[in-house]
């Protein structure tokens, strides 16, 4: 498992629990995001000091930085190939880098506020991003044509992403709903409620039925994704949740909270001219 934290590491853990993590220190401050290649041989990490970087899974060497971004970094993740990487951030840009560092970045730019959530598409091809403006946005990949806007949240989106077919993007934000949109905009967007409060975290299961999330409310909700029955409520968290996701098996959640409150500096919506 990989975390990251206010105290600007990158660490990799066990997922049993054995031995001590490695520890990737090379941040200057917080780190907002981190995640494995597919292939499990690198990690992306990103944070409040503007930069991404790109390490071994082994911890040697030095990591690859990627500077562009003018603000906070909020979300970094690969693309399914490994041969790309999508970062997203308080610049109100997202950008497709190169993961060997060649090249410019692809910048997309639309949203009118701090972006903080941004993947690929299971194939690929397109990018979904969500952010401060309460708006959820499908991208070409390649930069291609305006982007879609799938609708909004009535509130900042803390959370974005395809289902494992590619059929259906789930968002999670500010106004404590969960959304389960269809990807090509076809129909309304099913909502689940019941979060008492923000919902920062939320993705589907690797099958695609089930939909887990998490928020300030001090609880994790794994749902049907066809929003049958009520949720079930996993409690134990002393603090908001900030991260929630299945393991690859689909039998256990990993979830990640805070103990004291914190905004992370939430990026706002840029206000009106």
């Amino acid at each position: 498992m990989v975390s990251a934290g206010d105290d600007g590491t990158v660490r990799l853990w066990h997922a049993d629990g054995t031995d001590e993590p490695e520890i990737l220190s090379d941040h200057e401050r917080r780190v907002c995001a981190a995640s494995f290649s597919p292939d499990g041989r690198q990690v992306v990490s990103a944070g409040a000091d503007w930069s991404v970087r790109l390490w071994r899974d082994n911890g040697t060497g030095a990591p690859l930085i990627l500077k562009g971004h003018r603000g906070w970094v909020r979300a970094a993740s690969f693309s399914p190939d490994g041969r790309r990487v999508v970062t997203a951030g308080d610049d109100s840009t997202v950008r497709l880098w190169h993961a060997d560092g060649t090249d410019e970045p692809l910048i997309l730019r639309g949203h009118e506020g701090g972006v903080l959530a941004a993947s690929f598409s299971p194939d690929g091809t397109r990018v979904v991003s969500a952010g401060g403006d309460g708006t959820v946005r499908l991208w070409h990949a390649d930069g291609t044509d305006e982007p879609e806007i799938l609708g909004s949240h009535e509130g900042g989106v803390w959370a974005a992403s395809f289902s494992p077919d590619g059929t259906r993007v789930i968002s999670a934000g500010g106004d404590g709903t969960v959304r389960l949109w269809w990807a090509d905009r076809n129909g309304a967007p099913l909502i689940l409620r019941g979060h008492g409060g923000w919902v920062r975290a939320a993705s589907f299961s690797p099958d695609g039925t089930r939909v887990v999330s998490g928020g300030d409310d001090r609880t994790v909700r794994v749902w049907r994704a066809d929003g049958a029955e009520e949720p079930e409520i996993l409690g134990g968290h002393e603090g908001g949740v900030w991260a929630a996701s299945f393991s690859p098996d689909g039998t256990r959640v990993i979830s990640r909270g805070r103990t004291t409150p914190f905004d992370c500096g939430a990026p706002k919506a840029k206000p009106s001219p």
